[in-house]
């Protein structure tokens, strides 16, 4: 009875077999289609200092540049000094130049001119003649006319002839001031020797500071206007930053600027003195044509404290136009449009809850949120469309 009992039991236990498995298989499939959480980066909405700036790389320059040149023509004694050393205003004298000495020309110059002048001379009173003769014969026929003896229109010939008269002794007395301005260079006690040595020129500093560029360090002859030199004070330098136009319209004088890898640890400290009112067009790396302003800033930080920054360095600048204190704020990633609107993921009770928001300014990594977040909310950043309203989603640790 007992073996029957347990071949009836197997019996049964076979027939519910493939049942079981059928439900262990629907209950496997229906595991493995179950929607999971997508794992998302999230950041929190925070409260905090917002800077809105323009970056863009600057160059210094020293405030007041003065070029020193050639006062005359001559042979120009080696210069001594260096780049970097010190001069003072009116005392340290940079350059001594030699004047060439006088040649056969000035000998031949001088009796040119005294040719010139006897031509003026004669041309001088040849037309004063000239006036007199047209003056007195003006006046006869004003006589003759009177009397109805000649026509008006040989009256106006005479008229002319006498005016054009008077024009050519005005251009003759010119001429001969011109000759005589001239024959004053050849003075009475100027030496009229070809052999004469002339004293050498001292070209003194013309303001305190230090030289910049020497442009004419070896011994030659230059003439009169060569440059040779540049001065200026290392200490009183500005800032010149290119912007886009757009960007300098937007920046107001006195605007506070940072300015970063300069070669020292804290920024430098800056202030907005001038957006110049002309723009120009350069070209980007990337080929685009670009109008772009200078933007001239003043150096707030002591000079104690930037003490290697001279003339033509390169730095960072951070043009700050707009800061707030204390801005609700979210990473820039984790905001996107949504129509005409902006828009965010909110992770509430592990699900994605889509909420609409009113963003204000901009620092480029961080943006400011004026309506529909609160201070700790948890934000999805980079959502794209994988993320959808109401949809389980779990954070991940970076």
């Amino acid at each position: 009875m007992s073996q029957t009992l347990q071949r009836a039991a197997k019996r049964h236990t076979r027939r519910w077999l493939p049942y079981a498995g059928a439900v262990v298989l629907v209950a496997l499939i229906t595991a493995g289609l179950w929607p999971r959480p997508i794992p998302v980066e999230t950041a929190r909405a925070t409260i905090g200092t917002l800077r809105a700036t323009v970056n863009e790389q600057g160059k210094t320059r020293i405030k007041q540049r003065y070029v020193v040149s050639a006062p005359v023509t001559g042979q120009l004694q080696r210069i001594p000094f260096k780049a970097g050393a010190e001069v003072h205003a009116g005392q340290t004298v940079v350059a001594v130049i030699e004047p060439v000495s006088p040649t056969l020309l000035d000998a031949r110059t001088r009796v040119a001119t005294e040719a010139k002048r006897d031509t003026a001379l004669a041309n001088l009173e040849k037309a004063r003649a000239g006036q007199r003769f047209a003056a007195s014969d003006l006046r006869r026929f004003e006589k003759l006319h009177a009397e109805k003896m000649v026509s008006v229109q040989e009256l106006e010939t005479v008229q002319l002839r006498e005016a054009s008269a008077t024009k050519e002794q005005a251009a003759a007395e010119s001429a001969l001031r011109q000759v005589e301005a001239e024959m004053a260079e050849f003075a009475g006690n100027a030496p009229t020797g070809t052999n004469t040595l002339l004293d050498p020129v001292q070209v003194k500093a013309p303001a305190t500071g230090s030289v910049l560029h020497i442009f004419e360090e070896n011994s030659r002859v230059v003439a009169a206007g060569t440059t040779l030199m540049e001065i200026g004070d290392p200490l009183d330098i500005e800032v010149v930053v290119e912007v886009l136009s757009r960007d300098g319209a937007a920046i107001p004088p006195a605007t506070p600027v940072e300015l970063e890898q300069w070669g020292g640890g804290e920024p430098l400290k800056a202030k907005v003195r001038l957006v110049e009112p002309a723009a120009f067009t350069k070209i980007s790396a990337l080929g685009v044509e670009e109008q772009r302003v200078n933007v001239v800033a003043d150096l707030l930080t002591p000079p104690d404290q930037r003490r290697n920054v001279g003339d033509g360095f390169r730095v960072e600048a951070r043009i700050i136009v707009w800061e707030a204190p204390d801005a609700l704020k979210v990473p820039a990633g984790a905001l996107f449009r949504k129509g005409d609107q902006w828009a965010a993921f909110v992770i509430a009770d592990g699900r994605a809850q889509l909420k609409i928001v009113k963003a204000g300014r901009s620092s480029g990594t961080e943006t400011q949120v004026l309506e529909g977040l609160k201070q700790g909310e948890e934000v999805i950043l980079y959502p794209g469309s994988r993320v959808r309203d109401g949809q389980r989603v779990t954070p991940v640790i970076l």
